[in-house]
């Protein structure tokens, strides 16, 4: 068993990740109404992605005795201003979540929390791979512009990404 305060951050955390899984499939439908089916079948992949990040954290509570407890969810937009709109979003979004994921981890050390520390690794190495991979999609769509085959090229590519083996 583990400090219901430890918990209560955990199942905070799960609603952060279900709540990014919503924002991504958000980009995804308005990357698809763009006609973008690239890029929408990359969100549509950081929806899953996201989703399971959230489970991981809710076995780990089932695992450790703790109790899940669900909030509602907050709402998500389609709506944004361009593809790069979209992804200036989604980087803005993968630091908040990064700095949620290093709180947490600093909570378990406070606590003295070994297993807790041990899966926020997991999580910590996780977010320099999102962050990099948002990062690196902004400055490809700033290169090549809103329209034109760059960006055609671009949705292709983003559309080859494979889901992530766990």
């Amino acid at each position: 068993m583990f400090s219901q305060k430890l918990q209560d951050a955990i199942n905070a955390q799960i609603n952060a990740e279900f709540h990014s899984a919503y924002i991504y499939l958000g980009m995804s439908a308005y990357l698809e109404d763009m006609n973008m089916p690239g890029f929408a079948h990359w969100m549509r992949l950081q929806y899953e992605e996201e989703t399971m990040h959230a489970l991981k954290l809710y076995d780990f509570m089932h695992e450790r005795g703790g109790h899940v407890v669900l909030e509602p969810i907050g709402a998500a937009t389609s709506e944004y201003a361009s593809v790069l709109a979209v992804f200036e979003h989604t980087l803005a979004h993968e630091k908040k979540v990064t700095s949620l994921i290093n709180a947490l981890y600093e909570m378990a050390v406070a606590e003295n929390d070994y297993p807790t520390q041990v899966l926020m690794q997991w999580y910590i190495s996780e977010q320099v791979e999102e962050e990099k991979n948002a990062s690196d999609a902004v400055a490809q769509l700033q290169w090549v512009g809103d329209f034109g085959p760059g960006m055609l090229m671009l949705d292709r590519e983003m559309g080859s990404r494979q889901p992530e083996a766990e």
